[in-house]
C-alpha cells in the first residue's frame, strides 16, 4: 500500500461522524512478525553453526518495517481529524499498561536475583552459600555504573526540559533537549559496551550470577536502545516542526518511557551493582 493511498484512505476516515479511530489495514504487522521470527532462528543458528545470514535478512527486515511502519503512524498522526479526543485518551491508556506490562517483566528478573541472594543455598554448589558466589569478582558499581546512573539522571532532566518547551510552544529548545537526550542515551549505551568487555566475569559459562547479571542490565541495555530510537525519531520531527502543544503525544509516550528506563536503572544499580558488591565484602 502506497503512502499516498495510506493517506487518502485516512482523510477518509476522519469525516466518518464517530469518536473512534478504525486502524487502515496494514501488511507491516505480518513483516513485523515474520522479521521477528528469523531474529529469533537467527540466533539459534548463530549459536549452533556461526551462520550470520538468517540473523542479517531478520535484522534487516526488522528495521525496514520499523521505517514504512512508522513513516505511515506519523502521517496517520498528522491527518486532521483523524485521532480525535477518545481516540487520544485510549492511545495514552494503551501506553500506560505497556509501560505496566514492562515492570513486570523486569520484576521476573529481580526476582531471579533475589532469590539467590537471600537463599543462596539454592545454587546448589560444594562451596559455601554466599551471593554472590565465591570466586566471582563483581563490577565496582561507584565506576562505569555510576558514570551510567548520573548520565541516565541527567537525561530525565533534559527530556523533561524539551517536554516543557514544547508545551510552552518554544521549538527550539524542543529539538535541543531532544538531542542532548539522544547523546546522552548513546553515552549510557558505550558505558555499558565498555563495561561488558571489561568484565571480570564471563558472559558464557559463568554460573548464576553472570546470567543474573547480564539478562538484567542486558535487557535494560536493549530498552535503552529502543527508547534512544524513539527518542531519535521524534528529535527529527521536531525538527520538522511536527509537534504542537496541543498535539504531541508521541513526544509524550517517548518521554513516559524514558523515565521507565531511567527508574528501571535506579534499581539495577542499587539492588544488583551496590548491594550485590555489599554482599561480597560483608562475605
Amino acid at each position: 500500500m502506497s503512502s499516498s493511498s495510506h493517506t487518502a484512505e485516512d482523510q477518509i476516515r476522519a469525516t466518518v461522524p464517530h469518536p473512534y479511530h478504525l486502524v487502515t489495514p496494514s501488511i507491516w504487522p505480518l513483516c513485523g512478525a515474520v522479521s521477528a521470527m528469523l531474529i529469533a532462528a537467527g540466533i539459534i543458528i548463530v549459536a549452533h553453526f556461526n551462520n550470520y545470514i538468517v540473523l542479517i535478512l531478520g535484522a534487516l527486515g526488522a528495521f525496514a518495517t520499523m521505517y514504512v511502519w512508522w513513516r505511515d503512524v506519523i502521517v496517520e498522526s498528522r491527518t486532521p481529524g483523524l485521532h480525535k479526543l477518545i481516540t487520544q485518551i485510549g492511545m495514552r491508556y494503551g501506553m500506560a499498561l505497556f509501560i505496566a506490562s514492562e515492570v513486570m517483566f523486569f520484576v521476573s528478573f529481580f526476582w531471579n536475583y533475589f532469590n539467590y541472594f537471600f537463599y543462596p543455598d539454592k545454587m546448589g554448589t560444594a562451596f559455601a552459600a554466599v551471593w554472590p558466589p565465591q570466586g566471582v569478582t563483581t563490577i565496582d558499581p561507584f565506576a562505569i555504573p555510576l558514570f551510567n546512573t548520573m548520565t541516565l539522571l541527567l537525561s530525565g532532566t533534559t527530556i523533561t526540559w524539551a517536554h516543557h518547551a514544547l508545551i510552552e510552544g518554544n521549538n527550539r529548545d524542543t529539538v535541543r533537549g531532544l538531542a542532548l537526550t539522544v547523546v546522552l542515551g548513546l553515552m549510557f549505551l558505550c558505558g555499558q559496551a565498555w563495561e561488558y568487555t571489561h568484565s571480570p566475569f564471563p558472559f558464557y559459562h559463568g554460573g548464576v550470577y553472570p546470567s543474573a547479571f547480564f539478562i538484567a542490565t542486558g535487557f535494560h541495555g536493549f530498552h535503552v536502545i529502543v527508547g534512544t530510537c524513539f527518542l531519535t525519531v521524534c528529535l527529527f520531527r521536531a525538527m520538522k516542526g511536527q509537534f504542537t502543544p496541543q498535539r504531541h503525544f508521541g513526544f509524550e509516550a517517548a518521554a513516559w518511557y524514558w523515565h521507565f528506563v531511567d527508574v528501571v536503572w535506579l534499581f539495577l544499580f542499587v539492588c544488583i551493582y551496590y548491594l550485590g558488591r555489599s554482599a561480597i565484602v560483608a562475605g
